[in-house]
C-alpha cells in the first residue's frame, strides 16, 4: 500500500470512532438515565483521550510528508487531515480529555439549573468550562487571537473581526426594520391545545416532505434541538410545546436541514475527512433554508395550513393567508431558537459580543448574567424575566462551543444566497411548495452543495452553488421584501 492509502485506512478509523463518540453525545441528550452522567462524562473522555492520540499520531506527519494524492478529491482529504493534525498536536492530550469529561458533566448541570433557574448554581461548572476553553484558545493560537483560534474550529479560515464587521454591516438594517414592523398591527396567532402524538406524526410528515431517510435515521425529543452523525446514521431531535405546535414542526425542518446535508454526501466520502459538512457555517444555511425561507414561505405554509386543519381542526385561524402571517408573526421575544426571522439575527450578535469577551477575559463568568440582562435590555427593549429565558436558555457554553455562535448568523447569510441562486434557476417553485413538494428545492441544494461534503472550502462550496461571492445583502434584501410585505412597512 502507498502512503496515502495507509494514511486513509488510519483515518477511516478515527473517522469511525468519531462517529461512536457523537452516538454517546446523542444517547447522553436523549435517552440515557439521569444517575449515568458521572459515568457517562468518564466514558467520553477516556473515548476522547484515545481520539487525540489518533489524531496527533506521529505517524500521520511521516504519512503527509510523502503522500501523494490520486486526484482532486485526495487532494481535499489530505488538506483536511494536515489541517486536523496541525491544530490538534498544539492541545495537550490531558486538556483534550479535561475538556470531554467537564463538557459531558457541565451539561446535565446546565441541564438542572436552567429546570431550577438557579444562575449560581450553574456558575461553578461553567467558570470551569472557560477556564479550559481559554486553555485550549491560548494553545492553539499561539499568541494570535484566542476566539479566533475557538472560529476556527466551525468556520475554518473566519475571524472574530470578519464576523464583527459583518455584524455592524446588518444591524442598521435589522433594527430599522424591526423597528417598523413592530409599529404596526400584529397579525393573529393560532390557539388551541396540540397533542404531542399529533405533533410528533405531523413532524414525521414534515421530515418526510423535506427529504429525510428514515432508513438512516430516527427522531427523538430533547430539551435543545439537535442533529447528530453523519453517512449512514444521522439522528435528529425535536421538542414539543402544547400550546405553540410552530416549536416543534420549525425545530424538526431545521435539523432536516442539518440532516439532509449529512445524509446527502456523496456516499464514496463515508467515514473520511471530507465525508460531513464542510462549516458550521453552511451547515446552518441548510437547515435556515429548509426551516425559513423555504418551510415558511407563502406557498408551503398554505399546504401545512391545510394539513393542521385536518390533524387539529380549527385553531383560530379563516385561511391560508392569515396562517402565512401567524407562522412569520415578530415579537421581541427571550428564547434565540423560537425567534422570528427579523430578531434571530439579533440573539445571535448578543451571543458574539459577550462569549468573545469572556474567552478574551474581558468579561468574567461571575458578571455574565448581569452583562447579558443589560445587554438584552439594550437590544430588545425589555428586561429578562428569568434566567431560563436568559444566560441558561442555550446548551451551547455548557458544552464548550464557544466560536459556534456566528455560524448560525452565517448560515443565514449564505442561506439569503443560495435561495436566491435557487429561486432564479428552478421554475415554478412556488406552484410545487404549494402541493407539499419541496423536492425541487432540496434537489438543487443536494446537488449544488450538499453532495459535495467537505470537498471545498465552505466560503467556496457557496459562491460555486450561487455563482456569486456570498455577502449579507440577498439575506437583508429578502427580509425586507418579506416583512415589509406582511406588515405593509
Amino acid at each position: 500500500m502507498s502512503a496515502y492509502d495507509d494514511l486513509m485506512a488510519f483515518q477511516r478509523q478515527t473517522e469511525a470512532l468519531g462517529q461512536v463518540a457523537g452516538r454517546l453525545g446523542w444517547d447522553q441528550e436523549t435517552v440515557m438515565p439521569e444517575g449515568s452522567a458521572g459515568q457517562r462524562a468518564e466514558e467520553i473522555g477516556a473515548l476522547e483521550s484515545v481520539l487525540h492520540a489518533r489524531r496527533t499520531d506521529p505517524r500521520i506527519a511521516d504519512w503527509l510528508a510523502v503522500a501523494k494524492a490520486p486526484d482532486a478529491v485526495g487532494e481535499a482529504q489530505l488538506r483536511q487531515i494536515r489541517r486536523s493534525h496541525a491544530r490538534m498536536s498544539k492541545v495537550p492530550a490531558k486538556l483534550a480529555e479535561e475538556i470531554a469529561t467537564v463538557t459531558s458533566l457541565a451539561q446535565g448541570v446546565w441541564a438542572d439549573a436552567r429546570k431550577r433557574e438557579d444562575v449560581a448554581g450553574f456558575l461553578p461548572t461553567l467558570s470551569r468550562v472557560v477556564a479550559l476553553k481559554r486553555e485550549e484558545a491560548a494553545a492553539l493560537a499561539m499568541g494570535g487571537d484566542a476566539y479566533d483560534a475557538l472560529v476556527d474550529d466551525y468556520e475554518p479560515g473566519m475571524t472574530g473581526t470578519e464576523i464583527a464587521a459583518m455584524f455592524d454591516a446588518m444591524r442598521p438594517r435589522l433594527v430599522a426594520l424591526r423597528e417598523r414592523v413592530l409599529g404596526a398591527s400584529p397579525p393573529k396567532g393560532i390557539v388551541g391545545n396540540f397533542g404531542q402524538d399529533d405533533q410528533i406524526a405531523l413532524s414525521r410528515e414534515l421530515a418526510t416532505v423535506f427529504g429525510y431517510d428514515w432508513n438512516r435515521g430516527r427522531m427523538d425529543l430533547a430539551v435543545h434541538p439537535f442533529s447528530s452523525g453523519s453517512g449512514h446514521d444521522v439522528r435528529i431531535t425535536t421538542r414539543v410545546s402544547e400550546t405553540d405546535p410552530f416549536n416543534c414542526f420549525y425545530s424538526t425542518i431545521h435539523e432536516v436541514g442539518h440532516a439532509a446535508y449529512e445524509q446527502g454526501i456523496d456516499a464514496a466520502y463515508a467515514l473520511t475527512p471530507i465525508g460531513q459538512g464542510v462549516s458550521m457555517g453552511v451547515h446552518e444555511s441548510q437547515s435556515r433554508s429548509y426551516e425559513n425561507q423555504l418551510g415558511r414561505s407563502r406557498a408551503f405554509t398554505g399546504w401545512l395550513y391545510g394539513r393542521m386543519i385536518e390533524v387539529f381542526g380549527d385553531f383560530g385561524i379563516a385561511d391560508a393567508e392569515g396562517f402565512y402571517r401567524a407562522v412569520n408573526r415578530v415579537h421581541a421575544g427571550y428564547i434565540r431558537t423560537e425567534a422570528d426571522e427579523v430578531h434571530y439575527n439579533l440573539h445571535v450578535m448578543l451571543r458574539f459580543d459577550l462569549e468573545r469577551a469572556l474567552i478574551r477575559g474581558d468579561l468574567q463568568v461571575a458578571d455574565l448574567e448581569a452583562a447579558w440582562n443589560d445587554r438584552f435590555r439594550a437590544d430588545f427593549g425589555v428586561a429578562v424575566d428569568r434566567p431560563s429565558n436568559g444566560m441558561l436558555q442555550d446548551v451551547h457554553w455548557s458544552c464548550g462551543l464557544f466560536g459556534y455562535f456566528p455560524t448560525y448568523t452565517l448560515g443565514n447569510v449564505y442561506a439569503g444566497c443560495l435561495v436566491k441562486a435557487l429561486r432564479a434557476e428552478v421554475a415554478g417553485l412556488d406552484a410545487s411548495m404549494a402541493k407539499g413538494d419541496v423536492s425541487a428545492a432540496t434537489g438543487w441544494l443536494g446537488d449544488r452543495l450538499q453532495r459535495h461534503g467537505g470537498l471545498h472550502a465552505p466560503r467556496d462550496v457557496v459562491r460555486q452553488a450561487c455563482g456569486f461571492e456570498p455577502s449579507e445583502g440577498p439575506l437583508l434584501d429578502y427580509l425586507e421584501a418579506k416583512f415589509g410585505e406582511i406588515y405593509g412597512v
